[in-house]
């Protein structure tokens, strides 16, 4: 990881995912969403438990980045998805995929993984 500053509720969501245990949070009224949250997003119920992420999820939607900012100059080409896994969606990278093989309904397996760029730790997605 480079030099930058550890965001506690972020770093320990990626810490959870990499660990096999990635989770989502839900309110009372079933409204899922990431951490760190104090409240839901949806509703304001700042009732909030810990729910396990599946273990996969569908892309709903992808690109591929041929022209990248600075942060991930030597990352590109990389496909950037949104991944629906039920009551959250994640935004991540396509790993181990040609990037012409990526589509939208592909199953993916979510994980952490660093930019080539600087070794920031990222969401990735893995194809099953």
């Amino acid at each position: 990881m480079s030099d930058r500053v550890r965001d506690e509720g972020y770093d320990d969501f990626l810490d959870a995912l990499e660990n096999g245990d990635g989770y989502y949070l839900e309110c009372e009224e079933g409204h899922g969403s990431l951490p760190p949250r104090r409240a839901c997003p949806h509703c304001g119920n700042r009732d909030l438990a810990e729910e396990p992420l599946p273990e996969t999820g569908d892309v709903l939607a992808h690109t591929v980045i041929h022209v990248p900012t600075p942060r991930f100059i030597d990352d590109a080409p990389y496909v950037t998805a949104v991944v629906d896994f039920g009551a959250v969606q994640l935004t991540g990278q396509v790993v181990d995929a040609d990037p012409d093989d990526v589509s939208d309904g592909l199953i993916v397996s979510p994980d952490v993984g660093e930019t080539k760029t600087d070794a920031d730790r990222l969401i990735v997605f893995e194809p099953r």
